[in-house]
C-alpha cells in the first residue's frame, strides 16, 4: 500500500441535521442522550443521529455515510441488517411481539449455546448484560451464603449499585461509590483491587477470610481500554477462589461470542463458576444470559431460594435474533477468518505507526482492538493509561469522522470487526488511519 502525507485536516463534515435533533433530545432526555458515552463529551462535536446500518456501514442524519467500528458497542458481529437475523426476526414477529410465558424459541437458543459451550450446563436468560451480572452476584451470594464481593479497578459490569464502585486509597480496601446515588453500605460489601496484582489478591483473601462470596472479572477488560491479562494471572485467580470457598464470576459480556464461541473461558482453558453474557448473544436486540453448571443453576427459583424474575426475559423477538445471529457464528472457519482479518488489519496500523515513530500501540484479542497513545508493549491495569493520550485520540476521531470512519467516541473504548467488513472496508480505513495520524503528530 502506499501512503502520501495529507499537510491539512479535512473539512469538518455536515452535521446540521444532528444538531437538530440533539437540541431537541436535550429537552426529552437527561443530556439529550439515554447512555452516557453516546453524547461526545470526549471528542469533538454534537453526537451523530444514525439513522441505518447496513453490513458494515451507517449513514446519519445528514446523510453522511461511514465504515462503522463501533458496531453497537460489540453486539454486531455480523454487521448491521445481517439478511439471516433480519428474515427471522420478522418472521417471528409476524405471531406476536411478547407473550410473558414459555415459548419454544428459548428452548432452540439455549441449546444452541448448551450443545456448544463445556463451560456451562444450565442457562437463564434475561434482558441485559447488567442484569445478567446483577443476577450473577445475587446467585453467587445466595449459593455462598456470603455477601462480600471482590472486583477489579478497571473492570466495568454494567450500571447495577454493588459494582458501579472504585478503589479507595488502600492497597486492599473497601470501594468508594462511583456514582451518586449508590449507598455507601452497597460500597461496604465491594471490594476493588488492582488488577494484575497477585499481593492484592492474597491481601483480600486473607482480610476477609471466609467472607467474600465471589470474585468478578472481565477476563478480557473491554471497557477501559483494552486490559489484556495472562494465563497465569487467570489461572492463580481460579486457584485462589477454588481454595477460600469463592466463586469465581467471568464476565463475559463484550468476550462472550467474541473470541471465540465459548469466550474467554476456552481461549484461556479456565473454568470460572458463573459466566454472564450479553450484546452478541441478542444479535442486536436486548438480551442478557448467565449460566453455570446445573447444581448452581438449580438454586434460581423457582427451584431454588434465589430470585430472578423479568417480564421481557426470553422475549421471543429477541430469542429469534439470537437464534438467528449465533447459528452463522458456526459455521466452519468463521472465527478463524474473523481474527485473522482483524489480526492483519491491526498489523499493517502497528507497522505504519512503527515506521513512523509515533507513540502508538494497538492491541487486539480476537476480533476485538484498542488503540493506546503509548509506547508501553504491555497495558494490564487501568492506572497505565495516561489520562492526557485522550487528547491525541479526540483529534484522530475527528478527523477519521471527517474521512469516513466511525470509532466509538471515546479513547478508553475498544473497537470491533465483523464478518461484513470488507477488504475494501479495511483498506479504506487503514488509509484514513494513516492520514489521520500524520495530521495527529504533525
Amino acid at each position: 500500500m502506499t501512503h502520501e502525507k495529507y499537510k491539512m485536516s479535512k473539512p469538518d463534515i455536515s452535521r446540521t441535521r444532528s444538531a437538530e435533533l440533539y437540541e431537541k433530545a436535550k429537552t426529552y432526555f437527561p443530556g439529550g442522550v439515554n447512555s452516557p458515552v453516546r453524547a461526545f463529551k470526549s471528542v469533538y462535536g454534537t453526537p451523530l443521529f444514525i439513522e441505518k446500518g447496513d453490513g458494515s456501514h451507517i449513514w446519519d442524519a445528514d446523510g453522511n455515510e461511514f465504515i462503522d467500528f463501533c458496531c453497537s458497542w460489540g453486539p454486531l458481529i455480523l454487521g448491521h441488517n445481517n439478511p439471516a437475523v433480519r428474515e427471522k426476526v420478522t418472521e417471528v414477529m409476524q405471531k406476536g411481539m411478547s407473550f410473558g410465558a414459555p415459548t419454544a424459541l428459548e428452548n432452540e437458543l439455549a441449546e444452541l449455546i448448551l450443545s456448544n459451550n463445556k463451560f456451562i450446563e444450565k442457562i437463564r436468560f434475561v434482558s441485559s448484560g447488567t442484569e445478567a451480572v446483577m443476577s450473577a452476584i445475587r446467585l453467587a451470594r445466595g449459593y455462598t451464603k456470603r455477601d462480600k464481593i471482590l472486583k477489579f479497578e478497571g473492570c466495568y459490569h454494567g450500571h447495577s449499585d454493588s459494582l458501579l464502585v472504585k478503589a479507595g486509597s488502600g492497597l486492599v480496601t473497601f470501594g468508594e461509590t462511583s456514582s451518586a446515588g449508590v449507598p455507601n453500605a452497597f460500597a461496604n460489601e465491594t471490594i476493588v483491587v488492582a488488577l494484575d496484582d497477585t499481593k492484592a489478591l492474597e491481601g483480600a483473601f486473607a482480610e476477609f477470610k471466609g467472607e467474600i462470596a465471589a470474585v468478578i472479572i472481565e477476563p478480557i477488560p473491554a471497557n477501559n481500554g483494552l486490559l489484556l491479562q495472562s494465563q497465569e494471572y487467570l489461572q492463580y485467580l481460579r486457584d485462589i477462589c477454588t481454595q477460600n470457598g469463592t466463586m469465581l464470576i467471568f464476565d463475559e459480556v463484550i468476550s462472550g461470542f467474541r473470541v471465540g464461541f465459548e469466550g474467554a473461558a476456552a481461549h484461556y482453558g479456565i473454568q470460572p463458576d458463573i459466566i454472564t453474557y450479553g450484546k452478541i448473544i441478542g444479535g442486536g436486540l436486548p438480551v442478557g444470559a448467565y449460566g453455570a453448571s446445573a447444581e448452581v443453576m438449580d438454586h434460581i427459583s423457582p427451584v431454588g431460594s434465589v430470585y430472578q424474575a423479568g417480564t421481557l426475559s426470553g422475549n421471543p423477538v429477541a430469542m429469534a435474533a439470537g437464534i438467528a445471529q449465533l447459528s452463522e457464528l458456526l459455521k466452519p472457519g468463521f472465527y478463524q477468518e474473523l481474527n485473522n482479518k482483524t489480526a492483519a488489519f491491526v498489523k499493517d496500523i502497528q507497522d505504519f505507526v512503527d515506521g513512523k515513530g509515533y507513540p502508538v500501540k494497538l492491541f487486539t484479542i480476537g476480533s476485538i482492538f484498542w488503540f493506546a497513545f503509548t509506547e508501553q508493549e504491555r497495558i494490564s491495569t487501568a492506572e497505565q493509561i495516561d489520562p492526557a493520550s485522550m487528547v491525541k485520540f479526540k483529534e484522530m476521531h475527528r478527523e477519521l469522522l471527517n474521512r469516513g470512519i466511525y470509532m466509538g467516541p471515546s479513547g478508553y473504548e475498544v473497537g470491533f470487526i465483523s464478518s461484513a467488513h470488507t477488504n475494501a472496508d479495511l483498506e479504506t480505513t487503514k488509509t484514513a488511519i494513516f492520514d489521520s495520524l500524520d495530521i495527529v503528530f504533525k
